[in-house]
C-alpha cells in the first residue's frame, strides 16, 4: 500500500456521499486520559417482568404486548412521525423554508428472549428477523419514498431497553443521507453506465486489504472511507436494489454472514459490541432507480478497548470527520478474530 495511506496524514472520499475524511494514522500511539465507559457486566434475565418490550409486559403507553414466540412488530408508542399529515410545504424566503412529513414508526423485537443479541441468537432466528425486515419495507414502500430499517444496540448507542430490537422509520420525503447517496449514485451511473457499489466492492474483492468476511452472496468490508474506528458495511455481490429482490438463497447466507459478523465485533473487545446499524435500498418512489445498491453500515463507537469511545467533537463538528485507525487496520483486527462469540469459551 501507498506508504502515505499508511502513517501520513491524508484525506479520503467517499463517492456514497461526497464527503471527504481525514485519516492520522501516526496518532495512534497517544495516550488516553479522557472518559472510560462502563461495560455491561450482568447477565440478562430471558424474561424481565419490568421490560415493556417483553412478551405479555405493559409497555409504556399502556398497551400489552402479546405472548409473542418469535420477531414481534408494532407501532412506535412515541413515534417521531406521524401518518395523518397534510403534505404541504411554505417558502417565506430562501432563508425560512419549511415542509410537512407524513410517516410511521414501528418497532421490531427480534426475539421473545430478553437476554439476546442478534450476535446471540442462531441463524434460523435471524433469518425471520431479514424476513421481516422485508415485510416492513415491502408494506411501508406502499405508503411511502423511504423506509429506514435500523438498529441502535447498546446505552452507548442511547438504546432505551436491553431487549434484542430494532426500528423502522417510513417518511413521505427522502432524509438527508438518502438523498446524499442517491445523488451520487445516480450520478456514476449515468457517467458509467454502472452501479457504483458493484464497482467498489469489485476492487475489493480484488486486493481483500478491506474485506473482513465473505461467502457466495455477501461479503463485509470495512470501507476505504470509514469515519468510525471498526465500521462496516454489507454488500452483496449481485446487484440488488432492496431487500424484496433477495432470493432464498441470499436470505440464507445473509443471516449466515450477519451471525459470523456481529460475534467477531463482540470477540473484538471481548464485550456486547455497541453499533448503530441500517439498512440503505432503493427509495420507494415508483422509479426503477437502476442506480441504486442494497448495502448495510455498520457505526460502532468503540475506539481502543471496551471503555473507549470515538467522539465526534470539535474538528469532526466544526470541518470534517477524522480517524487514527487506518481502515486497513481495522479490517484486519475484525478479519483475524474467531467467529465463535467469546462467551462460548468462557
Amino acid at each position: 500500500m501507498n506508504l502515505i495511506l499508511v502513517d501520513k496524514p491524508h484525506r479520503r472520499l467517499n463517492p456514497l456521499t461526497g464527503e471527504w475524511v481525514l485519516v492520522s494514522p501516526h496518532r495512534t500511539k497517544r495516550p488516553w486520559q479522557g472518559k472510560v465507559e462502563k461495560t455491561e457486566t450482568k447477565k440478562r434475565p430471558t424474561f424481565d417482568p419490568g421490560c415493556y418490550l417483553c412478551p405479555g409486559n405493559d409497555r409504556a403507553g399502556g398497551v400489552k404486548n402479546p405472548k409473542y414466540e418469535s420477531t414481534f412488530v408494532f407501532r412506535n408508542d412515541f413515534s417521531a412521525l406521524l401518518p395523518d399529515v397534510e403534505i404541504s410545504s411554505e417558502i417565506e424566503s430562501d432563508l425560512f423554508q419549511t415542509e410537512n412529513i407524513a410517516g410511521e414508526c414501528r418497532v421490531i423485537c427480534f426475539s421473545p428472549r430478553h437476554d439476546l443479541t442478534l450476535a446471540e441468537m442462531d441463524i434460523s432466528s435471524i433469518r425471520t428477523v431479514i424476513d421481516v425486515w422485508e415485510e416492513q419495507y415491502n408494506d411501508l414502500g406502499t405508503k411511502y419514498k423511504w423506509v429506514q430499517l435500523f438498529e441502535n444496540r447498546g446505552e452507548i448507542m442511547g438504546s432505551s431497553n436491553p431487549h434484542p430490537h430494532g426500528q423502522v422509520w417510513a417518511s413521505t420525503s427522502l432524509p438527508n443521507e438518502a438523498m446524499k447517496e442517491d445523488m451520487n449514485q445516480r450520478t456514476y451511473y449515468e457517467k458509467n453506465d454502472k452501479v457504483l457499489l458493484l464497482d467498489y466492492l469489485e476492487k475489493e474483492m480484488d486486493n481483500k486489504e478491506r474485506v473482513v468476511l465473505e461467502n457466495e452472496d455477501w461479503a463485509v468490508v470495512v470501507p476505504f472511507w470509514a469515519v468510525w474506528p471498526f465500521e462496516t458495511m454489507l454488500l452483496p455481490k449481485k446487484h440488488f436494489k432492496s431487500l424484496a429482490e433477495l432470493s432464498d438463497k441470499e436470505k440464507k447466507s445473509l443471516a449466515q454472514i450477519l451471525k459470523e459478523h456481529l460475534v467477531k465485533y463482540d470477540n473484538l473487545f471481548l464485550t456486547s459490541f455497541p453499533y448503530t446499524m441500517g439498512w440503505h435500498g432503493a427509495p420507494t418512489n415508483g422509479e426503477n432507480n437502476d442506480h441504486w445498491q442494497l448495502h448495510a453500515h455498520f457505526y460502532p463507537p468503540l475506539l481502543r478497548s471496551a471503555t473507549v469511545k470515538k467522539f465526534m467533537v470539535g474538528y469532526e463538528m466544526l470541518a470534517e470527520a477524522q480517524r487514527d485507525i487506518t481502515a486497513e487496520q481495522a479490517a484486519n483486527s475484525l478479519r483475524e478474530l474467531s467467529e465463535i462469540h467469546y462467551s462460548l469459551k468462557i
